[in-house]
Order: C-alpha cells, then structure tokens, then sequence
C-alpha cells in the first residue's frame, strides 16, 4: 500500500478513536445524571472497547499508530521509517480535529468549540507521562495478536488511575482542545500536556531498550 494511503488510513483510525472518545463523553455525561464516574466509566470503557477494533482494522492497513510518539518511538527503534514521520503525525492531527467535528455533528452540539476544562498542574503533567509510558511501553512490548487487547485494557484502566484520565497521545490531546463537552481540555493547557506525553514516551523507549540489552546478553 502507498504511504499516503496508509497514512490517510492511519488518519481515518485516529478520527474514529476521537469519534469515540468524545461521543461517549457526550453521552455518558448526558445519561448519568451528573454523576461524574458513570460518565467516565461510560467514557473509558467505549474507548477501549473501540480501540480493540480499531486496532485490529487498521493494523494491515497503516499500522494503527493513531498517536504522533507511537510513530516517532517507532522510528527511533527502526521498525517505521523517518521519512514517513511527518505524513502519518499530519493525517492522525487532522483526522483527530475531524472525529471531533464528527461527534459534535451526531450530538447537535455547535461543531466548533474551545474547551474550557482546566487540565493543569504537577500532577495532571505526571499523570500524562505515567500513563504515556505505559501505553508506549505496551505498543513495543506486544506481538500483533496480543497488542489490541493489550492497548484496549490499557487504555481504559488508564482513565481511572491517572488523575488526567490519560490523554496519553498528542494529536488526541490537541484535538480536544476543540470540546467544551466531558472529554475537553483549555487549549493552554495542551502545550503541558504534549510535553510530559513527550517524556513518558522517551521513557518508556529508553526502558525498553534497556530490557532488549538484557535480553540479549542472556541469551
């Protein structure tokens, strides 16, 4: 398959993940009568449900990346080539903006929006890099039968231990900037947010490796 068909693949993926996240969001905030953990239980558990499938239907087609530091740790560890970098990162931040477009138009919400959930602090920024280092560390550690359940159960346990529901992807972050809805985050506090997810990756990279190097000198 061509690069831009697996990119605008990958890009597909990623607006479905957001279509997801942040549809359920809607719903589950709608249908829980304010109570806050039913909606995030709904939020958590269609998200990772839906990445199970997402990463079994894309994973032939593009890889299912749907994230910027998934492509770029893979690059870092050679399994995704550099020059490819930068179309997979604009086709998933693009297609993240559409899935949140897309949910806003199933819900009858306005379609553009500026979230104004605040999302700051020592620990928000922990959280993301905890929760990033462990879905990074999950991706490499996976065989291809293995990883979407894997991602899936992550993914949703993270919501509950992180206390920034675990964005834990950049262009997902950057997207949901654009809600005002449950899944939403002030677009200033994006920037604090990429960079930990930024950190979180680098480290589960680096552990990774470290790992391999055992492993191989056992052997």
């Amino acid at each position: 398959m061509t690069l831009a068909r697996r990119a605008i693949a990958d890009g597909l993926g990623t607006a479905l993940l957001l279509v997801v996240v942040v549809g359920s969001g809607i719903m589950g905030e709608r249908l829980s009568g304010g109570n806050d953990a039913l909606a995030l239980l709904a939020n958590s558990l269609a998200t990772g449900f839906a990445l199970v499938a997402l990463v079994f239907a894309f994973g032939p087609r593009s890889g299912a990346h749907f994230n910027p530091v998934v492509t770029g740790v893979l690059a870092l560890r050679k399994e995704f080539p550099v020059r490819e970098i930068l179309p997979y990162v604009a086709a998933q931040v693009a297609g993240a903006l559409v899935g949140v477009l897309a949910a806003h138009a199933m819900f009858d919400v306005p379609l553009l929006q500026f979230g104004d959930k605040a999302r700051f602090g020592l620990a928000q920024w922990w959280s993301e890099v905890v929760a990033t280092f462990g879905l990074v560390f999950v991706v490499l550690s996976c065989d291809k039968k293995a990883a979407p359940f894997a991602i899936g159960a992550y993914i949703a346990a993270a919501y509950w231990f992180t206390a920034s529901t675990s964005f834990a992807n950049p262009a997902v972050t950057l997207a949901r900037g654009f809600t005002v809805t449950f899944s939403g985050i002030r677009p200033a506090d994006i920037g604090g947010f990429i960079l930990a997810q930024m950190i979180g990756a680098a480290l589960a990279l680096a552990a990774d490796r470290y790992f391999f190097d055992a492993e191989k000198g056992a052997q």
